[in-house]
């Protein structure tokens, strides 16, 4: 029988952990709604979000609120999911190839070093090195945005008062001050939605095919077998019966078993995972690096950085209870952000940090500094021929009369 490979597979504990998985996919997507709702509202919906809730629902079709327990189901192979009619099929079968391209890549690279450590950060590694153009453009839009945002405010307010009222002129007007700046306002969405939107499938990748006692049938491609691994592994077989619990893969790292998760501590009955805070303090040092300068933190796109500062780090936090792979994934992939921008803007705003800024801070350049284009004086572009507040006093100066006929005030007449 095939399996869906974005569906976790079956083999644990039937109900409990089909239950986990809506638990994960629940703050999945609410951690790609808080990508979504800082990208602002421009932003349409996010289509990688749709094929991991139609992949929940055809693993586990009889989950419910019911408390009654499942029996446990027997482990089965790792399958490419058939075609069929049902709408959690076809969201599998479309998405199985994605699926592949990661579980091969994994698998590729373990059998080459023999630590799946490695191989996920091998993994991410390629993913983040495809997208340097795309988060690039992420980064150099979201600094001219916080770079024009005083000259923004003042544009808004000559707007407001040439055409008084009138949305659909404002919005053109300042739509075409954005692409004079070459500013972007939806540039940083798909980026964060995309690395959003790849947890889900790493999960499954790491959940599923790692954890399986055969994933064997998606070692080949076109055809042919391009992993040399066998599965099911020889070792996990005990007096001629395999033990379908064990992995092929060995999934240990340094003690830890990246299939499971690695609960670090608990507080308030909820556990932490040791990765997860690791992974959690280099999104709060990245989004810091972020932030926009003191002066423009008045502005409403700014205070929604600010709370995504913290929520980010916070949601991450909540997903302690996902495998220990995809905080090595979350680790590297936040690592590679963060030496990017600081190629891109230095240390950004990442100093003062409690009033304290060490000497290699000050007045850092960074080696691909980012530029305002240069913006062509054609005469019809609103921000050109606006009026600054220095221009506007100046020109009501002038069209006031001066007052050549005095009259002396009744006090100072005779009688």
């Amino acid at each position: 029988m095939a399996t869906t490979p974005f569906a976790s597979m079956s083999f644990r504990k039937g109900m409990s952990t089909s239950r986990a998985r809506w638990i994960a996919l629940g703050l999945f997507v609410a951690l790609v709604a808080l990508a979504v709702v800082a990208c602002g509202s421009a932003t349409a919906a996010d289509p990688t979000a749709a094929p991991s809730v139609g992949a929940v629902a055809s693993a586990s079709p009889g989950a419910s609120a019911s408390a009654t327990p499942a029996p446990p189901q027997v482990p089965q192979a790792l399958k490419p999911t058939e075609l069929r009619a049902d709408p959690g099929s076809i969201i599998g079968f479309a998405f199985t190839p994605l699926f592949q391209l990661f579980f091969l890549v994994l698998a590729g690279v373990y059998s080459l070093t023999g630590n799946v450590g490695i191989a996920i950060v091998v993994l991410t590694l390629l993913i983040r090195a495809v997208s340097i153009p795309l988060f690039r453009r992420q980064t150099v839009s979201q600094r001219r945005m916080q770079a024009i945002q005083p000259e923004l405010k003042e544009l808004t307010k000559e707007l407001n008062r040439r055409h008084k009222g009138d949305k659909t002129a404002i919005y053109q007007a300042t739509q075409a001050f954005y692409r004079e700046r070459g500013v972007s306002p939806t540039a940083g969405c798909l980026p964060m939605i995309l690395q959003m939107g790849l947890i889900w499938p790493m999960y499954q990748v790491i959940s599923g095919g790692l954890t399986n006692f055969d994933p064997s049938a998606y070692f080949h491609l076109f055809g042919a077998k391009v992993i040399p691994l066998t599965c099911p592994n020889p070792s996990n077989y005990v007096n001629g019966v395999l033990n379908q619990a064990l992995p092929c893969i060995n999934t240990d790292v340094l003690g830890i078993n990246v299939g499971h998760p690695n609960i670090l501590f608990t507080v308030l009955g909820f556990g932490i995972g040791g990765l997860a805070l690791v992974a959690a303090l280099l999104q709060l040092f990245q989004s810091r690096m972020m932030m926009p300068p003191s002066p423009a933190e008045t502005d409403t796109q700014s205070a929604t950085q600010r709370q995504m500062m913290y929520m980010m780090p916070l949601m991450t936090l909540l997903f302690s209870g996902f495998p220990a792979g995809i905080f090595i994934y979350w680790i590297v992939t936040t690592l590679f952000s963060i030496v990017q921008q600081y190629l891109i803007i230095g240390w950004g705003s990442m100093f003062p940090l409690f009033g304290w800024t060490p000497g290699f801070a000050n007045d850092h350049t960074p080696r691909f500094p980012v530029t305002m284009p240069t913006v062509p004086i054609t005469g019809k572009s609103v921000a050109e021929t606006r009026r600054k507040p220095d221009d506007r006093w100046a020109s009501a100066a002038s069209t006031v009369r001066p007052n050549t006929h005095r009259r002396a005030g009744r006090r100072g007449r005779r009688r």
